[in-house]
């Protein structure tokens, strides 16, 4: 359906207020129109009414049609203007344009077609800035949200940097409150271990059963206590980057079977089998032996811990000729879905309570995988809650010296 346009003409010769009038009928144009003598009465009917175009004679008593384009832009309507004019009026009519008129036409031109034609296209026009004003609004809106919202992001990511920056003091105060409680806690324990040892060596004749068990008590005591120190120290070498690998050539399958060996007290009182399985055509590797040691101990040593009845299996085979892997398999506990995340995590044990059946600070895996990284490898876990865990080591068999 088409469109009802709101008309005004503002022209003080009657006659050529009626030829408008009927061109725009005859163009077939559907309208409510409206007409003024003069611009006092146009202004009082502009007060009341919104039109979608205004036809302005240029020559009106008292004001011509320039200051009347002028006032209507002054006022802030952005309504369509177009100027009536006389023959030979062009320069008149540019400036008119300037002043803000949307056209002209010449009154001796005046034909429906051309009414028609001017109409739509200053109606069409007058949309198209409408509509562009709009998105401009909203641009001006988005970018003023857009830069309000870069303003926040940029405070929060300013108390981000912040809150790292204290999380990383905080990091690096720990670890060096724990590297120096290691240091100092080491000096005296390993007095005590050696007075323990010295006390050993005597002739056990001079002591009493109760007082030999007694001191055997103190030194594995000093033993284990030493053996988390060293952990918590491990681990705050680590974390302040101090830590460093001095690798050199090692036979893996005797260091294995040795490790094996040295931890088997552990299975006393338990119905576990360990078997050890060396799948390597090349023994010889290129590595900080005494760390690759500590991995085997923390991995071969909870296996052995989380597994009553059964078995732990430790296998080494060749994936290619650069690469190997260490395996350790028990039919222990297992490892629920919800607690796998956290298995890597410093201090953490999957029973966190104080009456805990497990003992243990929760770094063996914490460590492990830190080591495993810095030798460029790589360690997974797979485990099933009751039926038992697998934790595998993929190494490199030669490893570069930083300098």
């Amino acid at each position: 359906m088409e469109e009802t346009y709101n008309i005004l003409i503002i022209d003080d010769d009657e006659v050529d207020r009626m030829a408008i009038s009927r061109a725009l009928k005859a163009a077939g144009i559907k309208m409510k129109l409206e007409e003024a003598s003069d611009y006092s009465e146009a202004a009082e009917i502009l007060e009341k009414t919104d039109f979608d175009c205004i036809f302005v004679d240029y020559l009106l008593p008292g004001k011509d049609g320039l200051a009347v384009v002028q006032e209507i832009r002054a006022s802030g309507s952005k309504v369509p203007l177009i100027v009536l004019t006389g023959q030979g009026d062009e320069q008149t009519a540019v400036e008119l344009m300037k002043a803000g008129a949307s056209d002209y036409i010449t009154k001796s031109r005046i034909t429906p077609d051309l009414l028609s034609a001017t109409l739509r296209n200053v109606i069409r026009i007058y949309e198209a800035e409408v509509q562009i004003e709009l998105f401009n609004n909203q641009l001006r809106e988005s970018n003023e949200l857009l830069k309000k919202k870069n303003k926040e992001l940029e405070e929060k990511r300013e108390q981000i940097h912040i809150q790292n920056l204290k999380l990383l003091e905080a990091s690096e105060t720990k670890s060096k409150f724990l590297a120096t409680m290691s240091h100092e806690l080491r000096t005296p324990l390993n007095a005590i271990m050696a007075f323990s040892q010295m006390l050993q060596r005597k002739n056990k004749g001079n002591f009493s059963r109760q007082q030999v068990d007694m001191i055997d008590r103190i030194h594995g005591n000093g033993k284990n206590l030493l053996a988390l120190i060293n952990d918590i120290l491990d681990l705050s070498k680590i974390e302040a980057g101090g830590l460093k690998l001095y690798p050199e050539n090692f036979d893996l399958r005797l260091l294995i079977t040795n490790t094996v060996e040295e931890l088997s007290s552990l299975k006393s009182h338990k119905h576990l089998d360990i078997k050890v399985e060396i799948k390597l055509e090349d023994t010889k590797v290129f590595n900080d032996r005494n760390r690759v040691r500590q991995i085997l101990v923390n991995l071969i040593s909870n296996a052995i811990k989380f597994t009553d009845n059964g078995m732990v299996l430790i296998e080494a085979k060749e994936i290619s000729e650069n690469d190997f892997t260490v395996s350790v398999e028990d039919t222990g506990i297992g490892i629920s879905s919800d607690d796998m995340k956290h298995i890597f995590e410093p201090f953490r044990q999957i029973n966190q309570t104080i009456s805990r059946k497990y003992a243990g600070t929760g770094l063996g895996l914490a460590i492990t995988q830190s080591l495993v990284k810095m030798m460029n490898g790589v360690v997974s876990v797979e485990s099933e809650l009751k039926v038992g865990s697998t934790f595998k080591v993929k190494l490199p068999r030669y490893i570069k010296v930083e300098e």
